[in-house]
């Protein structure tokens, strides 16, 4: 027998304590009660006082002081909480790793892999004396403490039944660095670090281990399933249709055997096509599918047959849609803008002349080629050389031909524009007003505005294809920004990726501006992250959308696949396997401390009702009372 919150020294000085207090109630005398009497004449008085003597104590209720001895005897017991059995000096502190990993999501023949894992945790847990103290860490792409050093076994049976399969893989070494070091810094007496799961690693995790605790023990779970899954999904639009979609797919064979599989793919429930692959042993092969479609649609990609890991079977993304600007231009020379806008696929330009003009024209863009119409359009537009008369903006001078001095490069208008060189042929110079962006400045003022707002508008205060202007390679990247600025989804260039849940690496162009990069969730909400090389960098443990944007490309990354491991961990041979091998010190060791308080509280409850009763009536005292004479009598009554 062992006391786990009192020593026997501690239990001796307090019984002994509280059994002097109790002896010393009971040798006190009782309490007496006076009571006056009728008269004492009949009571003999002796001749001589009787000389004092001392009055020896008795105890009179010896059964009520062994019942109050022996009760408090027994409570002081269940203070001190003994432990029957076990005789270890210490209790252990043991640290189990639950294997929470995406490939515990597996079914064998025998069932889920999770559930077979949580009942070699139950069973182990079983095994252990119950003074030793356990941690639970959940163990995938992370090490995740889910308790402390618990001595209560059903905090850690809880957390272990409410432990789920995560979304990625398992990095073994972590775990087994954490156990480590929290038995170090947290525990005087070190127990087992007990692993529990599949040992599915990732490849070359196994060499990143340092070094094994010199108390593990290893208790593996079935390892049969077979999987052949998604592996990554790329989709990207054609560079020369804007209604075409690429879909790149790559799909892995984890079996030690060839593998045959048809991929499906359909966009909005519509089958779009199927491939069958034959996959070698421990393979990946790839396949391309083109969807052409211009609108918003999921587009999903299944394998067939199923196996046991139905997880990275099914992905799912969403295309959005590709809009086309539709501008109108009113002008009476059409085959001038012509090339302007036939250059960009993503625009559909309408010619009128300036008579058929009419304010409520279906299109996005108006252009108007030295034409100014007595109501001006609800749309966004562009005006070229616009006339005096009615004027949106105001004129301020002419020039007959000046160069232009300087690029306003630090807005979206101006941007990649350098040209040194360009002279403005037969222009005007503006009067911007307040709110106002300039372009392109000469030295008397700005031949290029554009005014924010709604509806935008920009103005030329010349026309680009009636100089030498026409044969610079700025003015298709002046109407490219201007287009741009209107309507910035027609230039965005889209890539969609669906991958592994975890750490995530997605590749920047050569010419990417670093600073303009951002990283947010499907909500808009900012997510961190590094830049190493050129390529942006960051962790989820959770499926989502991550979309990256750099400047007028947009990322997006969904993040729907479970990461796979594909690499068996091999413990060394000088790790313990199985329950046969779980270290036990001494028999399991029983608390009594509920017992012992029952039957003092009942022995006291006993004792009170035995003898409360007889304790309440006090002895009594007789007193003579006070008589009156003969006479007094007869005065009283006279």
């Amino acid at each position: 027998m062992s006391l786990l919150n009192l020593g026997l020294t501690e239990l001796l000085a307090l019984l002994g304590t509280v059994s002097g207090l109790v002896l010393a109630l009971y040798l006190l005398d009782r309490s007496r009660k006076r009571q006056v009497v009728a008269t004492l004449r009949f009571w003999a008085q002796a001749n001589s006082p009787a000389p004092l003597r001392r009055k020896r104590r008795k105890i009179h209720q010896r059964l009520s002081l062994f019942l109050q001895l022996v009760s408090l005897a027994l409570l002081l017991l269940a203070i001190a909480q003994p432990r029957f059995g076990s005789r270890e000096r210490k209790p252990r502190d043991h640290v189990l790793i639950l294997d929470t990993s995406s490939w515990m999501q597996a079914r064998t023949s025998r069932g889920a892999l999770m559930e077979e894992a949580r009942a070699l945790a139950f069973r182990w847990l079983a095994g252990l004396p119950s003074s030793d103290r356990v941690m639970l860490v959940r163990a995938d792409a992370l090490a995740t403490p889910a308790t402390g050093f618990e001595s209560d076994h059903r905090v850690v049976e809880k957390a272990i039944a409410a432990s789920e399969p995560s979304q990625t893989a398992l990095d073994i070494g972590k775990a087994l660095e954490l156990a480590e070091r929290v038995q170090r810094l947290h525990s005087s007496s070190a127990g087992e670090v007990a692993y529990v799961g599949a040992g599915r690693i990732a490849g070359g995790v196994q060499n990143k281990i340092r070094r094994l605790p010199s108390n593990l023990l290893v208790l593996l779970v079935d390892r049969e399933a077979r999987n052949c899954g998604l592996r990554t999904i790329s989709v990207r639009r054609s560079a020369t249709d804007p209604s075409l979609w690429e879909m790149f797919l790559s799909v892995k064979n984890y079996n030690p055997t060839a593998t045959d599989v048809s991929v499906a793919v359909l966009f909005g429930g519509a089958p779009v096509g199927v491939r069958r692959l034959h996959i070698s042993p421990a393979g990946e092969q790839n396949t391309i599918f083109l969807i052409r479609t211009r609108a918003a649609g999921w587009l999903e990609a299944r394998l067939f047959p199923g196996d046991g890991f139905p997880a990275d079977d099914h992905a799912v993304l969403e295309l959005p849609q590709q809009k086309i600007l539709r501008v109108t231009v009113y002008s009476n020379h059409a085959e001038w803008l012509k090339p302007l806008l036939a250059a960009n696929r993503y625009v559909s330009a309408k010619f009128r002349k300036p008579s058929d003009y009419k304010p409520q024209e279906d299109s996005d863009v108006a252009i108007f080629d030295r034409f100014t119409p007595q109501t001006p359009p609800a749309s966004d537009s562009i005006w070229i050389q616009p006339p005096r008369e009615n004027p949106i903006f105001k004129v301020v001078a002419s020039v007959a031909e000046a160069p232009v001095t300087r690029w306003c490069s630090e807005n979206l208008l101006a941007a990649g524009l350098r040209t040194a060189d360009l002279r403005v042929r037969n222009g005007e110079v503006f009067a911007p007003e307040a709110g106002d962006i300039p372009v392109a400045e000469v030295a008397q003022g700005p031949v290029i505005l554009a005014r924010p707002g709604k509806p935008k508008l920009v103005a030329l205060g010349f026309h680009p294809m009636l100089s030498r202007v026409r044969y610079e390679l700025a003015t298709p990247l002046l109407f490219a920004n201007i287009l741009g600025w209107f309507a910035p989804q027609i230039f965005q260039h889209w890539e969609l990726n669906a991958g592994n849940v975890g750490s995530v690496t997605v590749p920047l162009a050569q010419d990417t501006d670093l600073s303009e990069i951002r990283v947010t969730d499907a909500s808009g909400a900012p997510l961190p992250f590094t830049i190493r090389g050129q390529a942006v960098r960051l962790f989820s443990g959770n499926p989502g959308i991550i979309r990256v944007m750099t400047g007028g490309r947009e990322l997006v990354n969904s993040l729907t696949l479970p990461d796979v491991a594909d690499t068996q961990w091999a413990p060394p041979q000088s790790a313990r396997h199985g329950l046969s091998n779980q270290i036990r010190v001494g028999t399991r060791s029983r608390d009594w401390w509920q017992v012992l308080a029952l039957a003092g509280g009942l022995g006291l409850l006993i004792e009170w009702l035995l003898f409360g009763q007889r304790r309440a009536s006090p002895q009594m005292v007789l007193l003579p009372r006070k008589e009156k004479s003969p006479m007094a009598e007869l005065e009283q009554r006279s």
